[in-house]
C-alpha cells in the first residue's frame, strides 16, 4: 500500500482514482488478455484501445506510421510539457493457455495459437491505467501539460516503435515512460540505471524461381515428353533449406564466443506446390537478432546477405531482402530513473492476497510440487534500488558490454529522456535450486484477476505519480532533459545523438504471412485449421 505521508495531495488522488476504477479496469485487461492477437493482426485489441481513448477525450490517429494497427492519441490540458508512453497488446504464436492451474491450451482455438506470454496486456493496461489517472488530476487541478499515449504493435519482433521513430512521432515529447512486467529476477520491482536494453535486427529474405525451365535443357529428356520428368530447377525451397543449414553452420563464424547475443529464424513460406511436381516458386526465411552493438548487427547481416546470394544462385532463384526492424541500443536517464524510483519507494511493490496463492498453489499441486505458504518468490514482493539492480547486472556482462537483451522502446530514448520502469508479476518460487517451472503457468496467472492485477495497478501507480512529478515539480523534468542533451552532444541531432535507423518513407512489413486468425466458413480459425488434433 502507498505511504500516503509520502505523497503529495495529487498524487494521492491519482491513487484514489486508480483505487477507485479498480472493477472497471480490471475488466479492461481481461478484455485485451481475451483478444490474444499476435503481431501485426492485433486488429480488435487496438481498435479497443482507439474507442476507449476517443471517450476519455484524446485525439486518435488511428494507423499511425502507416501500421493499420498502431494508433496515436494526444490529450491536451494548456500549453506544458508532453509525456509519453504507450501500450502494447501482442501475443505470442504457440503459447496458448487458460487460465486454470494445469497445461491447458485455450478452448476454441488451436493448440498452437497466440496467447499472452509477458503478458502485454498487462504492459498496456498498467500504462494506460497511469496515463488515465494522470489525466483525471490534471483535469480536477489544472495542471498544464500534454499526454501522449501510443499504441505500439508488433513488440514481439521489435516491430512498431523503430517505424514512429523514423517517421518523427517522438521528436515532440519532452519526456517517455516505458514500463515492462519484470524480467530479470534480480530486479524485479526498480528501473534500468546504466544496462538498458540492446538492439534488434531483423531481415527477410525472398527467395523466388520464376523461370525454372531454364534450369536444364528439357528438350534432353528422351522418349515421351512430360513436363514432370523433365529436369526442374531445385527451386525456392531447396534456397530456403540451404540459407538455414548454411546459416547454422556458419553461426559460430559470425561473431566472438563472448557477450550475449542470439540468432532465431522462421519459415513463413515454403511453396506454394502443394502434392504437384513443379519447382517451388516462392520460400521466405525471416532472421532476427539481439546483439550488444550496432556493429555486432552489421558484421552478422553481412554474411546473412552473402548467404543469401549464394544460395539463391545455386537453386536457380532469385533473393531479395528486406528489413523487418532494425533499432538502437537504449540511451540511459539517471534522471528518469530517479524520480520514478522515488515514486515507486512511496506506492510500495506490489502485494498478493489469499486468492491469487491459492490459485498459484493449485499450479503447484498439479506438478507435484507441495504447495507452499508462500507460493511467490520473494523478488516480486520487495523493491530493489536501480544502483543495486545495475551492480547485479554487472556481475554477469563482461566489462565491454554495456547493453543487455532486446526490445523496441529503446527508440523512445533516442528522442527523449525515458525511464524503463519494471514492475515483478506473479512468479513462482522453486521447490528447489535449478528447478524451472513450465511456461504455462506463467501464461496461466496472466489470465487470473487475482494473480496479475497487483502487478500493473502497481504500475499504473508509479507512472501516474511520476507524470504529476515531470509536469509540476519544477524540478526532475528539467534535470532529465539536461541530462538527455549531455547524453547526445545537445538532443536530437546532436553530436552523440544516433539517428533512427529505419529510413523515414519506410513502408511498415505488415504484408508478409505473418500468423492469424482467419475467418472462413468454418469459422474463425488460426492460420492452422482448429480442428487439427
Amino acid at each position: 500500500m502507498p505511504r500516503n505521508s509520502d505523497l503529495t495531495p495529487d498524487k494521492a488522488l491519482a491513487v484514489k482514482w486508480i483505487n477507485d476504477n479498480v472493477a472497471q479496469l480490471s475488466r479492461d485487461h481481461m478484455t485485451i488478455w481475451n483478444l490474444h492477437e499476435p503481431s501485426w493482426r492485433e486488429y480488435k485489441s487496438s481498435a479497443w484501445y482507439v474507442e476507449r481513448l476517443r471517450a476519455e477525450g484524446f485525439d486518435v490517429e488511428a494507423g499511425s506510421g502507416e501500421m493499420p494497427t498502431a494508433f496515436a492519441a494526444v490529450w491536451s490540458n494548456g500549453d506544458g510539457p508532453t509525456i509519453g508512453g504507450y501500450a502494447e497488446y501482442d501475443a505470442v504464436p504457440g503459447a496458448s493457455q487458460d487460465p486454470v492451474p494445469r497445461r491447458q491450451p485455450r478452448v476454441g482455438v488451436n493448440r498452437h495459437a497466440a496467447g499472452h506470454t509477458d503478458p502485454h496486456s498487462a504492459l498496456g493496461m498498467g500504462s494506460f491505467t497511469g496515463f488515465l489517472a494522470a489525466k483525471h488530476v490534471m483535469e480536477r487541478h489544472g495542471i498544464k501539460g500534454r499526454l501522449k499515449f501510443f499504441g505500439e504493435p508488433a513488440e514481439k519482433m521489435c516491430g512498431s516503435k523503430p517505424v514512429h521513430a523514423a517517421k518523427g512521432y517522438y521528436n515532440d515529447l519532452d519526456a517517455a515512460i516505458s514500463f515492462h512486467p519484470h524480467s530479470f529476477p534480480r530486479l524485479a520491482n526498480s528501473c534500468f540505471w546504466d544496462t538498458h536494453s540492446a538492439p534488434y535486427w531483423s531481415r527477410i529474405y525472398t527467395f523466388e524461381c520464376d523461370n525454372p525451365e531454364t534450369w536444364q535443357n528439357a528438350g534432353a529428356v528422351t522418349g515421351v515428353a512430360h513436363g514432370h520428368s523433365a529436369a526442374r530447377a531445385p527451386g525456392a525451397i531447396d534456397a530456403v533449406c540451404l540459407m538455414y543449414t548454411s546459416s547454422k553452420y556458419m553461426k559460430e563464424s559470425m561473431l566472438p564466443h563472448h557477450g550475449s547475443w542470439s540468432l532465431n529464424e522462421f519459415i513463413l513460406h515454403a511453396g506454394q506446390a502443394a502434392a504437384d511436381n513443379i519447382a517451388p516458386g516462392l520460400a521466405q526465411i525471416q532472421y532476427s537478432l539481439r546483439a550488444p552493438t550496432l556493429d555486432m548487427c552489421a558484421r552478422v547481416f553481412e554474411v546473412l546477405d552473402r548467404n543469401a546470394e549464394h544460395c539463391a544462385a545455386m537453386t536457380h532463384s532469385k533473393v531479395t531482402a528486406n528489413w523487418i526492424t532494425r533499432t538502437r541500443a537504449g540511451l540511459a536517464n539517471h534522471a528518469m530513473a530517479e524520480v520514478t524510483w522515488r515514486n515507486f519507494e512511496a506506492i510500495g511493490a506490489p502485494q498478493w492476497d489469499e486468492k491469487a496463492r491459492s490459485f498459484a498453489r493449485e499450479i503447484q499441486a498439479s506438478l507435484d510440487i507441495p504447495p507452499m505458504e508462500d507460493p511467490f518468490t520473494p523478488e516480486i514482493q520487495h523493491l530493489t534500488a536501480p544502483w543495486d539492480g545495475e551492480k547485479a547486472f554487472r556481475e554477469q556482462l563482461p566489462s565491454w558490454q554495456t547493453n543487455l537483451a532486446a526490445d523496441d522502446y529503446v527508440d523512445y530514448t533516442w528522442h527523449a529522456p525515458t525511464v524503463r520502469l519494471y514492475v515483478g508479476r506473479p512468479t513462482l518460487r522453486a521447490p528447489n535450486p535449478g528447478y524451472r517451472y513450465p511456461e504455462w503457468t506463467r501464461h496461466a496467472m496472466g489470465g487470473v484477476p487475482a494473480c496479475i492485477d497487483p502487478m500493473w495497478l502497481t504500475a499504473g501507480k508509479v507512472i501516474a505519480t511520476t507524470i504529476l512529478d515531470l509536469l509540476s515539480d519544477g524540478v526532475s523534468l528539467d534535470k532529465a532533459k539536461s541530462e538527455f542533451r549531455e547524453r547526445t552532444g545537445g538532443g536530437i541531432g546532436g553530436t552523440s545523438w544516433i539517428a533512427p535507423l529505419l529510413p523515414a518513407d519506410f513502408a511498415p512489413p505488415v504484408h508478409y504471412r505473418w500468423p492469424e486468425y482467419v475467418t472462413t466458413v468454418r469459422g474463425q480459425e488460426w492460420t492452422i485449421p482448429t480442428a487439427a488434433p
